[in-house]
């Protein structure tokens, strides 16, 4: 997978970090000229990849390309990807007619997101679909755990969500679920017993001012205001609100429930995790946030990642670290998580596609990956996305303009790791906060009353959206599902948008975002036009003096080369070797 690596000697990254100056060295000059990725704030951003589907190896024939058969030079860090979809399930497919999507209703539906023929054009072509959380709990979301090793009755039973993973696996799509272990529900038995009892067992799997001497004061690393809060004459920690008092890790009893659950999940079939709240683990205060607390946390979800390989060394491991700091984010790539969420680089693309304007993402991105292959030994693969669950929909953001959807779709398509889609993003669905506004209901038809339609919540954010369904794109060529579906068999068909390195290349040109994905096999040039004109852009030598000549795809439309003058047109990709 790795080409011309050399490891970083030692186990203490961060440590290693300090003494040889590596992130300075390789973040130095993540300002390109003085044009810095917005939201990056003035440090390279993380992010984590996956593959798309229908992959090469399943039968789809790449695209043909004119270069020699090795790319040598630079050192080249793949990053084998898989295009992930985000699933809602309370949103998604209602099979029973209550209103509440459910586990048998997004089985019903997985041939929208894999049909599992690579011969077939009519599917999205996911690799692996995230689970929002899918326990039993009292909150619509699921993020504050009641049972950690049975189904929410409204969504099915384990049954059902055993045939979901077979369905999904022979479809090729992987399955990962949100796994919720910072915090359990105020309603979990084991905080019932814990609040009323102050010598069970389950007292010190929280954290109780009295009982630990801690001042009851400070303000939530979470940005909730004050973390404590009140319940039977005793103060419990919770860093997100009263409804989810947080979990005591320095308890071993509490870290091996959590691996034991995280085991039991693996033994179902599950192929991995999404870890929500990854940082706050230890990070509870404001005043808690330092290198050290990382380091806690670190350590934690390494013990974590150690023992899942037990059941499975494949598993997926991609963690929320809500920062925009390469360091930070990079912190938890030492044997910890595959990936890491890569939140700057998200806000960065989507400035991009509502500005039409180059952001030096593929500059930032660079030198990131240097830092990220050092810390994980070459193991690592980014996370990219536009928005998930807690932010507002990227139409919304983008104003419901199209054409800024489709080419933030173009740069989330072309550049490494595993892409996530929110589900009913490829459609242009709108939301905005709060929190239920950007959960609403997945539109499958114009007709509200049509089979397997959530009703849970009203679609008011998308209610007047026409054309924003399923029905209503599925067969038309123009339509953003089919630019989605479009790009995802390009990424399948070409092996360095799939697993490739990546290299800036200056453009020239304000408008045109441009990178170069690069193989130990292949060397191709991306270009993306931002804007609603033509441009020209005059081509120069790549990586390793490759000069680029041949164009292997163009979307929407076909791009005109003469000399080394290419001329794209408005709102377009261009892939060239």
């Amino acid at each position: 997978m790795k080409h011309e690596f050399k490891r970083l000697p030692g186990r203490r990254i961060l440590h290693s970090l300090a003494l040889t100056g590596l992130t300075a060295a390789l973040l130095a000059g993540c300002t390109n000229n003085g044009n810095s990725p917005a939201g990056i704030n003035g440090e390279a951003s993380a992010v984590p990849a996956a593959q798309a589907s229908p992959s090469p190896d399943a039968g789809t024939a790449p695209l043909k390309s004119q270069q020699p058969a090795a790319v040598s030079g630079t050192a080249i860090d793949e990053q084998p990807s898989t295009v992930f979809y985000e699933v809602f399930v309370r949103s998604f497919y209602d099979s029973d007619g209550d209103g509440i999507g459910d586990l048998r209703g997004l089985t019903g539906k997985l041939d929208y997101l894999n049909d599992g023929d690579p011969s077939t054009a009519d599917d999205l072509g996911v690799g692996g679909i995230w689970l929002m959380p899918v326990n039993p709990s009292p909150s619509y979301h699921g993020y504050d755990v009641t049972d950690y090793r049975s189904i929410n009755p409204e969504y099915g039973t384990l049954e059902d969500m055993q045939e979901l993973i077979r369905e999904a696996h022979k479809r090729g799509i992987k399955v990962i679920m949100d796994l919720v272990v910072n915090h359990t529900s105020r309603e979990h038995p084991w905080f019932v017993e814990s609040a009323k009892k102050k010598d069970s067992k389950y007292r010190g799997y929280y954290v109780w001012a009295e009982d630990q001497n801690r001042p009851v004061s400070g303000s939530s690393a979470a940005g909730s205001g004050s973390p404590w809060h009140s319940v039977l004459g005793s103060h419990y920690m919770g860093t997100f609100w009263d409804g989810m008092p947080d979990l005591n890790f320095d308890n071993p009893d509490v870290r091996n429930e959590m691996k034991d659950i995280g085991k039991f999940w693996l033994e179902q079939g599950v192929d991995g995790f999404r870890l929500d709240a990854a940082k706050h683990i230890y990070e509870d205060l404001v005043t808690d946030k330092s290198t050290e607390t990382t380091a806690k946390n670190v350590a934690w979800w390494q013990e974590f990642r150690q023992a899942m390989n037990e059941v499975n060394p494949q598993a997926y491991i991609v963690g929320e670290v809500w920062e925009n700091s390469a360091v930070s984010v990079g912190a938890y790539l030492d044997k910890a998580f595959d990936s890491g969420f890569n939140f700057g680089l998200a806000e960065t693309l989507v400035n991009s596609a509502r500005t039409e304007k180059d952001s030096g993402a593929a500059f930032t991105l660079e030198r990131t990956y240097r830092l990220y292959s050092q810390i994980s030994e070459g193991r690592f693969t980014d996370a990219v996305f536009l928005t998930n669950h807690d932010q507002n929909r990227v139409m919304s953001q983008l104003e419901g303009n199209p054409n800024h959807a489709r080419m933030a779709a173009a740069m989330l398509f072309t550049l490494p790791g595993n892409p996530f889609i929110y589900y009913g993003e490829e459609i242009g669905m709108l939301g905005r906060k709060p929190d239920e506004g950007i959960r609403e209901p997945m539109q499958w038809s114009a007709d509200s009353s049509s089979a397997g339609q959530t009703t849970w919540e009203a679609a008011t954010n998308n209610k007047g959206n026409s054309g924003g369904n399923v029905e209503s794109q599925l067969s038309s060529t123009g339509s953003l599902l089919d630019w989605y579906r479009q790009l995802i068999a390009l990424r399948s068909q070409v092996p360095a948008l799939q697993k490739g390195d990546i290299r800036d290349y200056a453009s020239g040109n304000d408008g045109v975002m441009a990178f170069e994905r690069v193989t130990a096999e292949q060397q191709v040039l991306v270009m993306l036009n931002l804007t609603g004109s033509s441009q020209t852009v005059t081509l120069k030598q790549g990586t390793n003096d490759k000069g680029y000549t041949n164009i292997i795809k163009a979307v929407p439309e076909e791009a005109s080369y003469s000399g080394a003058e290419l001329t794209l047109p408005p709102y377009s990709a261009v892939i060239l070797d």
